[in-house]
């Protein structure tokens, strides 16, 4: 079929801007960075604070195309990231001071870019019925947790600070933690308070009969949880470590304002989760380790230097590292949005 000259110009016209439309695409898919992140664990409640950025466009919009993949711990978290098979990560800072000082010579050590849990979650639960009640009560008791559990490898720090005696542990797989508590095959067990105390609701056990003792509340001032990021993102492309952190801040501030409505995200990820039980894990992790007192003292995101020091020394001495923490390696500020942009923790519940 012969087109008329209007016709044939205005074809023209639209192939000419569909191809420019087409670059602009192409361009806007060059220029989107991406990165491959990974959780310290389990698609739970508390991943919603790395969900919602994601979910609600923000990493996008900034330039960044963030994979976020579930974990199984923070040990294996932290030597992903060294590995170079993700980029960034989020991981105790405990398990990272570690990483360093058993690996003086690594040549890809992590550091940490952004404080999210300024306490760390590790707690001692025990059963009301076993008659311990504080923390020296546990002096002869058998304590069940995995080899690599945070709390037991922080154990020490604990027993210092509350004259508590020797203690025997029994060891076991994550899953079978709570159970055996429950059975009383142990007479106490340690975990991340907000994860233990569910479990053992949902085996059963009545929240008035449990007893949980926080770290945090029985003189032990260890930082938590940190977004960890490799030495090949920082030196190749600061600009979207910066730009991450800002965006992952932007969703957190969004997720603690409404943290039942972000279990949606959550359940996006993992379908069969309980959503009423995650609503609440959430809600326990935001107030007793991302919204805690001290997290208000020193503001989001940020750490002390002389309690980030008193850490470093006091993991060395439990974790009976090979060479002794410079926290100088281990944490950086620089990446960090101003302070105006950290400021996103919730009002405080009267």
């Amino acid at each position: 079929m012969k087109l008329n000259p209007i016709r044939r110009r205005l074809l023209g016209t639209l192939s000419a801007a569909a191809m420019v439309a087409l670059g602009a695409t192409a361009v806007s898919a060059q220029a989107q960075t991406a990165i491959k992140f990974q959780l310290d664990w389990r698609f739970e409640g508390p991943a919603a604070l790395f969900l919602g950025s994601a979910a609600k466009g923000y990493y996008k919009a900034a330039g960044l195309d963030v994979t976020i993949d579930a974990g199984n711990g923070s040990g294996g978290t932290v030597q992903r990231v060294a590995s170079g098979a993700y980029d960034m990560g989020f991981a105790d800072l405990a398990a990272l001071m570690e990483f360093h000082a058993n690996n003086p010579d690594a040549p890809n050590k992590p550091v940490a870019v952004m404080m999210v849990y300024n306490n760390t979650p590790a707690a001692v639960l025990t059963l009301k019925k076993t008659g311990i009640a504080k923390p020296s009560d546990l002096t002869g008791k058998k304590l069940g947790a995995p080899v690599f559990d945070a709390g037991r490898k922080a154990f020490p720090i604990f027993t210092k600070a509350n004259s508590v005696g020797n203690v025997t542990w029994v060891s076991m797989d994550p899953p079978l933690r709570e159970t055996m508590l429950a059975r009383g095959e142990v007479d106490a067990i340690t975990g991340f308070s907000f994860t233990s105390l569910l479990n053992l609701e949902a085996r059963g056990v009545k929240t008035s009969d449990i007893v949980v003792m926080p770290y945090a509340d029985n003189g032990v001032k260890l930082y938590g949880n940190v977004i960890i990021a490799s030495p090949k993102m920082i030196k190749e492309n600061p600009a979207a470590v910066k730009a991450f952190l800002s965006s992952f801040t932007k969703g957190a501030k969004d997720v603690m304002a409404n943290p039942d409505a972000a279990i949606d995200f959550v359940k996006a990820r993992d379908g069969i989760i309980n959503v009423d039980l995650e609503k609440r894990r959430l809600r326990m992790a935001i107030d007793a380790v991302v919204a805690s007192p001290d997290a208000r003292a020193e503001g989001f995101g940020q750490v002390v230097p002389g309690r980030l020091a008193l850490m470093a020394s006091q993991v060395s001495d439990a974790y009976g590292t090979k060479t002794r923490i410079n926290p100088d390696t281990v944490w950086t500020d620089a990446f960090l949005p101003s302070k105006a942009e950290l400021n996103i923790l919730p009002p405080v519940k009267k």
